[in-house]
């Protein structure tokens, strides 16, 4: 199988980038809802700018993630495939292991 870089730092990334937005666009509504006439239309335009930004990149995040969910998906169906006793032996030991740990709560 191909080893491809975990997602989880470019989910941290998004997490960070997502949280930046949505200061940037409370700070703005904040400053919008003490301003008036030209300059509260800026502030209005600036944040749902900000927003359309986020909204493009929570959905070229979603794309990626689902791409390497269907290719690990694929990837794994093959070796499962390839080799079914193997995969028969780790789905035993896992039930296994579960069983374990819910009989002791």
């Amino acid at each position: 199988m191909d080893q491809t870089p975990t997602p989880s730092i470019n989910r941290d990334k998004l997490f960070a980038d997502a949280k930046v937005v949505l200061d940037d666009v409370d700070a703005l509504l904040k400053e919008a809802a003490s301003a008036t006439g030209q300059r509260a239309e800026q502030l209005r335009e600036q944040a749902a700018e900000a927003l359309h930004r986020a909204k493009l990149r929570i959905g070229e995040a979603q794309a990626t993630l689902s791409e390497q969910t269907r290719k690990t998906l694929r990837e794994t169906d093959g070796w499962v495939h390839a080799n079914p006793w193997p995969a028969v032996g780790i789905a035993a030991g896992v039930a296994f292991l579960l069983g374990l740990l819910i009989s002791r709560r």
